[in-house]
């Protein structure tokens, strides 16, 4: 038998191994964790180094073409260092991969990204480089004396662009391109059906044109287009059609410190009004239809909202149109702003990819990675690549330039590189900068915006299944899509993060099992305790 000094050692060893198993399960999976970056005091030229460099583009040859040869072009100034490129034609498998890599420290040494992304990969702890620090450097930040190449500086990043890289207190990406949404219209149908493009659009005026369009003969053809299919208003990004109406209307989406305010009595009047046109069939969305593009180019389609940088795919002579020849119609394109609520504040979305730096256990490592980085902001990538699409420069060093200058004069020249359409789209967002607005950016923020898609992708698929859509619905929406994208618990890190107190949920049942264990074990300690101190003081007495 053991004395009461080791069985006391004994229970306090099993408690604690018990608390040890019931905290591990309680916990989230552990990231691998690196030292902070420092910057060198110098960039060690006599070393080799390999660096990888993932991407996106849309199975656009002269993308890829463009990436490449800004490689070759670096790796002639800087041939000690070799880059690995790596394309993607979707940002959400970027995204996928880069969280899939944190926990092994395998994730790219740059990266094009979005902010929102950006803050999920701060949960392993230095993962990316801050970069604020790398910007002031005199030899290697942004226009240092040592870099070899003719980079921007940090004044000639357009300032609202550099902001929007700005959140948890750093600077954690540099922009690389710029777009926004525009409306490419069908102007020949709009006139057609009695009507003359406002100066501004307005929610209003593009639906009232789209319902006159649903007008059929008595064989069911739509009298504007003679054809069985009319879908006149189709909207690709549900995200931004939400986020951007809620901005529009001055409602709560979300605050920095991660509050999600999407859920609010404006978010379902908006929903009621998506609603009334899913069900005449005037509206629609990319998911549920497909790209509003080849609906345009159809004429089955007269508003189509879209990234200025899918210009190229809008209009009868489209150079990456996807249709065959003989379902194209002839019209007359116009590019507009998306519309407005409010023509005298109008209010749009910024987006376009950035380049963030992930940190590694070699500081030269990640050196060679910094400036790479900074070569992507040179003006013959900017101007080349800003040429493939309705992108914008984000360096007031590549706008200004003379070559980019005599592009954009050129505007309709071709049906190529001047192509007329994809002009117009960059010029939209060259002339509406101060207009565009980012939503805040926290880890769960891309989850935010996924729901606020989702939102009214299920009401238009609940309005085409005959559901009724009212206030009990509504709720239930909101209980779902929160659910499906976890927004509560999102809502709850983010207050533990804030200091405030959060409801983070009931523990895992093994949690439960081995706590109340604890509990148990610890009584019996109490219970042997007190019955080993009463037989000491009836044998002294």
């Amino acid at each position: 038998m053991m004395n009461f000094t080791k069985r006391w050692k004994f229970l306090v060893l099993v408690s604690v191994l018990l608390l040890g198993n019931a905290f591990s399960l309680t916990g989230c999976h552990g990231r691998e964790s690196l030292s902070a970056f420092v910057i060198p005091e110098e960039f060690d030229l006599s070393r080799n180094y390999e660096i990888t460099f993932w991407a996106k583009n849309d199975t656009n040859k002269t993308q890829t073409a463009i990436y490449e040869k800004a490689i070759a072009d670096f790796e002639s100034l800087y041939p000690n260092i070799d880059v690995s490129l790596r394309l993607y034609t979707d940002y959400g498998k970027i995204y996928n991969d880069v969280i899939t890599n944190i926990p092994t420290n395998t994730t790219p040494n740059v990266c094009i990204t979005y902010p929102d992304h950006i803050a999920t990969y701060l949960t392993g702890k230095n993962q990316v480089v801050p970069l604020e620090d790398l910007f002031a450097d005199e030899k290697y930040g942004l226009g240092g004396s040592e870099i070899i190449f003719d980079g921007p500086t940090k004044e000639e990043i357009i300032p609202k662009f550099l902001e929007e890289c700005a959140f948890a207190g750093h600077y954690y990406a540099l922009p690389y391109m710029r777009s926004t949404e525009a409306c490419y219209i069908n102007k020949t149908y709009v006139e057609a059906l009695g009507y003359t493009l406002p100066e501004k659009l307005t929610w209003d005026f593009v639906f009232e044109v789209s319902e006159k369009a649903m007008e059929q003969d008595e064989d069911g053809n739509f009298l504007i287009n003679g054809q069985k299919v009319m879908i006149p208003f189709i909207y690709k990004s549900t995200d931004n059609m939400m986020i951007q109406m809620l901005k529009q209307k001055q409602a709560g989406y979300s605050t920095p410190e991660g509050d999600m305010l999407l859920f609010n009595d404006t978010t379902k009047e908006l929903l009621y009004m998506v609603a009334d046109h899913v069900k005449t069939g005037a509206f629609s969305t990319f998911k549920i239809s497909s790209y509003p593009a080849n609906f345009l180019n159809a004429g089955q389609c007269i508003f189509a909202v879209d990234s200025t940088a899918g210009a190229t795919w809008m209009g009868t002579d489209a150079p990456l149109c996807d249709i065959s020849e003989d379902k194209l119609v002839e019209f007359e394109t116009a590019v507009m702003p998306i519309p407005q609520f409010d023509t005298q504040n109008p209010q749009m979305i910024s987006q376009g990819p950035s380049v963030c730096v992930f940190n590694k256990e070699d500081p030269q490592e990640v050196m060679a990675s910094w400036l790479f980085t900074q070569y992507l902001l040179s003006n013959e990538v900017q101007i080349a690549y800003s040429m493939t699409e309705g992108y914008v420069p984000v360096t007031s060093k590549a706008q200004n330039a003379e070559e980019y200058r005599d592009y954009l004069a050129r505007c309709g020249e071709d049906t190529n590189t001047y192509y007329e359409v994809k002009i117009k789209a960059t010029n939209l967002l060259l002339e509406h900068v101060e207009n565009t607005f980012v939503t805040p950016v926290f880890n769960g923020s891309t989850s935010l915006r996924d729901g606020a898609g989702q939102l009214i992708e299920n009401t238009a698929k609940s309005v085409r299944r005959k559901q009724t859509i009212d206030e009990v619905y509504m709720d239930k929406l909101f209980e779902d899509v929160t659910a499906l994208y976890r927004l509560d618990q999102i809502s709850s890190q983010s207050k533990a993060a804030s200091g405030e107190k959060a409801d983070l949920g009931p523990l895992p049942q093994t949690a439960v099992f081995l706590l109340s264990a604890l509990v148990t074990v610890w009584i019996f300690i109490g219970i042997y305790a007190l019955y080993q101190m009463l037989k000491k003081k009836r044998n002294v007495q």
